[in-house]
């Protein structure tokens, strides 16, 4: 093994750099792990190109990454469900696990939360990580490392069609056909959804989305959120049981609410302006439960059982590799989505 680990490393706004850093032995409770596969999400070019997502501030160099799997090559003290040379997918989200929101089970919520590529907390875009072996998941032999990364967008979406309560026969709405308004399709179908449309401005992603299994797909030309409404309800047939908004812009959360049926769901997985404006006396008066997600609890072993099952196939959302000496290169391919990028993946294995 080398003992080296090349690392991207976010400095500061615009300034990412691959350096060598030190391999390091787990800790007690951790496993070390060989990064085969690492996904660029959105919130990693976020922090590239702006130093900053909210109150999560790059004030320090921060290792990238997040959406990761790989292969354990050594085991931390205490460690016994998994072995070197186990393929696992990481979760990237460990918490206390003793505060009342980890013992709830929505530890998402943990106020201690220590996520990758969340500042101060450095990622795994890197040839080795350790990692907290309970929060590894070990893959069956043919789910690939490729599946094992996207296992985290995929939790996202398990969690907002969780949380909207998606089940059989209900007509859904997705707001947003980026990487995350595309796995809470899938999800949502895997679940039984007998239709899904999907919204967006772009038709280039739209016809992505059919290709990869959307029912049906709507390009948003008007910024009249009661007009697009109309259009929505038309081609689902009535309004939708539950509307899947991951956009995060203001016109289309409002077209959200009107499209949702009365009684209905509307979940927000988007996120965009701190504050916006919204149709909230119509939701009121026809009952339309509002939810926010944050990220994902208890969520990848759904995931993983719904790609080791063909229920969901989220293979076709990669559209490029990088070597990790490349990681600029695959940034500014996630950032641009030229060539029909989708998802990105940096190789972090050393060829």
């Amino acid at each position: 093994m080398s003992d080296t680990n090349l690392t991207a490393v976010l400095y500061k706004k615009d300034d990412i750099r691959l350096e060598e850093r030190p391999v390091t032995d787990p800790s007690p409770g951790e496993v070390q792990i060989a990064v085969h596969s690492c996904g660029i999400c959105g919130s990693d070019v976020h922090y590239w190109k702006h130093g900053a997502i909210g109150d999560f501030i790059v004030n320090a160099p921060m290792v990238l990454g997040h959406e990761s799997s790989g292969t354990v090559t050594k085991v931390g003290q205490g460690v016994s469900h998994l072995k070197i040379g186990d393929r696992v997918a990481v979760e990237p989200g460990v918490p206390c696990r003793v505060c009342d929101f980890c013992k709830s089970g929505r530890y998402n919520l943990c106020p201690e939360m220590r996520f990758l590529a969340t500042p101060p907390i450095h990622g795994d875009l890197s040839r080795f990580h350790n990692h907290a072996a309970d929060f590894c998941f070990k893959l069956p032999d043919h789910v690939s490392f490729e599946e094992g990364a996207l296992l985290e967008p995929l939790s996202v979406g398990v969690h907002a069609c969780k949380r909207a309560g998606v089940s059989i026969g209900n007509k859904v709405l997705v707001c947003g056909a980026g990487p995350i308004g595309l796995v809470c399709m899938m999800v949502a179908k895997a679940m039984g959804a007998s239709i899904v449309v999907m919204t967006d401005i772009s038709a280039e992603r739209l016809e992505f989305a059919k290709k990869v299994g959307a029912d049906d797909v709507i390009r948003v030309e008007s910024r009249d959120p009661k007009v697009n409404a109309s259009i929505i309800e038309k081609t689902l047939g009535s309004a939708a049981d539950v509307t899947i908004e991951c956009s995060g812009a203001e016109p289309s959360v409002q077209a959200g609410i009107y499209a949702t049926k009365s009684g209905g769901m509307l979940v927000l997985v988007g996120l965009g302006a701190a504050e916006v404006k919204l149709p909230i006396v119509n939701a009121a008066t026809r009952e339309v439960d509002i939810r926010g997600i944050f990220r994902y609890a208890n969520s990848y072993p759904t995931a993983l059982a719904m790609v080791a099952s063909g229920a969901v196939n989220v293979k076709p959302l990669v559209t490029h590799h990088f070597p990790l000496e490349k990681t600029l290169d695959a940034f500014e391919t996630a950032l641009t989505g030229a060539g029909g990028a989708v998802k990105v993946v940096i190789d972090c294995f050393k060829k």
